[in-house]
């Protein structure tokens, strides 16, 4: 059995993934700043630390056969795209990158999977909203519309040269926004899926919403479940990556909202109003992972945003989360 190790395993995307890798017989070590928000954690070791901390990354990885990488400092539109916190967002991940595969090296970790994201694609090939280009090999010429997109554009590098030098295996996967219940909904640092269902459930049945933009830019969205199948299958392949994971439903801004309002059962108007945005399309390109995996993603958005919908709807009437001081957060 081997002993695994999720930096970032008390945020979002890790925290899924613990339970999927306990599903399936793994010793499951979680490294992060704070525990799990919204349920507790299925890891057989939770070490809260600061991966940026050298010391720290030593400690948590002796012992470890394979190592998920999900930990990052990161949020939604209002977060990565104001330019208030690019400092932050490019020394904290990158500092952990840098110590997570230096002490891999060191300790003689076999296998390391890195969350990159659908943020390094260049900007100018995402100018139509109809019509982006997010082929895997279309990352170059690099031009990311974000800080965020450059650092995790870095660190694939970083990961590949640490695979090329010293022998580690490397699993690299870009994700295309991934949402589901137990994600942040709330604060800042909330994406799209959860954000248009917090404004749905809050809003009076006779209200209005507010959507950034002029809300037809185009996105495509991924269920975690999904995504966790995905991550599972590449890191199990023989393929390196980097491999986009994520859906090719696109549906603009505005059509998410309608979508929740929808399920909601809600008539509610729209007021496009000026705010972070982002590119003008995006969506996963998946002859890739269907090529390599002999899979890709394919449940429809609906029924995410439907699990999504009502896990924000109880939030929001019934609990109140567990909040945190620290500032960075995790995948």
């Amino acid at each position: 059995m081997n002993n695994v190790l999720v930096c970032g395993g008390g945020g979002f995307i890790g925290g899924h993934l613990i339970k999927r890798l306990k599903r399936e017989g793994f010793w499951v070590r979680s490294a992060d700043l704070k525990q799990n928000e919204f349920s507790p954690s299925s890891a057989d070791d939770f070490r809260i630390g600061d991966l940026r901390d050298p010391l720290f990354t030593r400690e948590v990885m002796e012992g470890i056969d394979e190592v998920y990488q999900l930990a990052a400092d990161m949020g939604g539109a209002g977060y990565i795209f104001t330019g208030e916190h690019d400092a932050s967002v490019m020394h904290n991940s990158a500092t952990i990158n840098l110590n997570v595969l230096e002490f891999a090296r060191i300790w003689g970790v076999r296998k390391i999977f890195y969350s990159s994201s659908a943020c390094i694609y260049p900007a100018y090939n995402q100018l139509d909203p109809d019509n982006p280009i997010c082929a895997e090999d279309s990352a170059y010429p690099a031009a990311p519309d974000s800080e965020y997109g450059w650092e995790k554009l870095f660190s694939e590098r970083l990961y590949f040269s640490y695979m090329r030098n010293y022998g580690i295996q490397v699993r690299v996967a870009r994700f295309h926004n991934i949402f589901g219940p137990e994600g942040a909904w709330h604060g800042g640092r909330e994406k799209a899926p959860a954000a248009v269902c917090r404004k749905v459930c809050e809003a009076e049945y006779d209200g209005e919403i507010e959507i950034w933009g002029d809300g037809l830019q185009t996105r495509s969205f991924l269920y975690i479940d999904e995504c966790i199948e995905g991550v599972r299958r590449l890191m199990e392949s023989h393929f390196s990556g980097p491999l986009n994971i994520g859906s090719e439903e696109m549906i603009t801004i505005n059509g998410l909202a309608e979508l929740a309002m929808d399920i909601a059962g809600k008539s509610l108007r729209i007021r496009n109003v000026p705010g972070p945005t982002g590119v003008r399309g995006r969506k996963s390109d998946n002859r890739l992972i269907q090529t390599q995996l002999g899979w890709k993603p394919s449940q429809p958005v609906r029924r995410g945003l439907e699990n999504t919908y009502r896990w924000i709807e109880q939030q929001s009437t019934h609990s109140t989360p567990i909040t945190s001081s620290l500032m960075l957060a995790h995948a």
